[in-house]
């Protein structure tokens, strides 16, 4: 049978950062509580958050985010900027490229869908 995955349970988080070479400004540093993770790899859910910084992103997944609190901003390559708050939902689409930048500390719930790379036939 399965259960209903809640993110109440305790659980220590992965700490990272975004790869010096992507970073553009400060010192940004990520905590991940990755509550969910399907068995084909595909799909994530938890809950992220990030030190005030500034850094490069390209996606390859599909991220649907609710932004609990802080400030953000993401902009596009093309120059679109799109200013975050607290309460905020989005869907980061995968193909995105530009640059993320916490202006407040930052929390947020996600959900992650990155397809697996097809293979091709012969």
């Amino acid at each position: 049978m399965k259960s209903i995955i809640t993110f109440n349970d305790a659980q220590s988080p992965e700490l990272s950062s975004p790869a010096p070479e992507k970073v553009l400004s400060g010192s940004p540093r990520f905590s991940v509580w990755n509550h969910f993770a399907d068995p084909t790899g595909q799909f994530f859910a938890g809950v992220w958050a990030s030190t005030r910084g500034r850094w490069r992103v390209r996606y390859t997944e599909n991220e649907f985010c609710h932004l609990l609190s802080g400030r953000a901003v993401i902009m596009d390559e093309q120059g679109a900027r799109y200013e975050l708050k607290a309460g905020d939902s989005f869907v980061i689409p995968a193909g995105f490229a530009g640059t993320w930048e916490v202006i407040e500390d930052c929390r947020k719930l996600y959900a992650i869908f990155e397809p697996k790379a097809s293979s091709s036939g012969t």
